[in-house]
């Protein structure tokens, strides 16, 4: 991509930064604070998510939105936005795991880390590691 290091941000990631009771939020912090020349990438779809994560928590939705606001705005995060062609893309790879856990938006995000040649994912999902990713979070 370019000299500086990329990581794919999944939503495990922006759920430990803002919500300070997750148990890797200390650990999410710390890589963020270690890692500033790190340009995160992360979809649409992840920050969809995000959102639907913390939409039953009037307190939480509302500081939620204003993560993605903050994200949207950030220099250091690149977001790929959705597609119809992202969609049938991870839709084609979902039917091509009927044996693996992975969501639909688990299989956008690795088809856009295979389009931006990123194997480092900042997540602790196993998903990612079956497909040859490095998940930075694990264990």
């Amino acid at each position: 991509m370019n000299p500086a290091r990329a990581a794919f941000a999944d939503t495990f990631y922006w759920i430990a930064i803002f919500n300070d009771r997750d148990s890797r939020h200390k650990d999410a912090i710390a890589f963020s604070q270690a890692n500033t020349d790190t340009i995160i990438i992360t979809t649409d779809e992840v920050l969809t998510e995000f959102l639907a994560y913390f939409s039953g928590d009037l307190e939480a939705r509302i500081g939620a939105a204003e993560v993605i606001r903050d994200i949207l705005e950030d220099a250091t995060v690149r977001v790929v936005e959705q597609s119809r062609e992202s969609f049938l893309k991870g839709l084609e790879l979902y039917e091509a795991r009927p044996d693996k856990g992975f969501s639909l938006t688990d299989c956008i995000s690795m088809n856009t880390m295979r389009a931006e040649g990123i194997t480092d994912i900042l997540t602790n999902d196993v998903h990612f590691a079956q497909e040859g990713f490095r998940a930075l979070f694990r264990a």
